[in-house]
């Protein structure tokens, strides 16, 4: 099992900037793939962005060129820095981590609590 803690959800103005961290526990960061999603109120959870254990990403089209996923395996840490930020990005954001890069909620079995990340004026 691994244990995820996100950080760095906030209020933004619409195209401001936020990098959202995810700390996982284990010594066996390096091998696992993480991604990212997002839940808006009433909606489903869905996928933003995931890196695979040899740091190739994945995107969601709706995220693509505003959004870059990064780890640091020294750290146990994965990023989500988000740009041009939008008010339909309003959303808890949450990290997941599994031996398999997956885009589906159902491909993760390691979650994270989430953060809240508000795009407004």
């Amino acid at each position: 099992q691994v244990q995820l803690i996100e950080s760095g959800g906030g209020l933004v103005q619409p195209g401001g900037s936020l990098r959202l961290s995810c700390v996982a526990s284990g010594r066996t960061f390096s091998t696992y793939s993480l991604g990212w999603f997002r839940q808006a109120p009433g909606k489903e959870r869905q996928f933003v962005a995931a890196i695979r254990w040899d740091r190739v990403p994945y995107y969601a089209e709706s995220v693509k060129g505003r959004f870059a996923v990064s780890r640091d395996n020294a750290k146990n840490t994965v990023y989500l820095q988000m740009n041009s930020l939008k008010p339909e990005d309003t959303a808890v954001y949450y990290c997941a981590a599994d031996q398999k890069i997956s885009v589906s909620v159902d491909g993760y079995a390691n979650w994270g609590q989430g953060t809240q990340v508000t795009v407004s004026s």
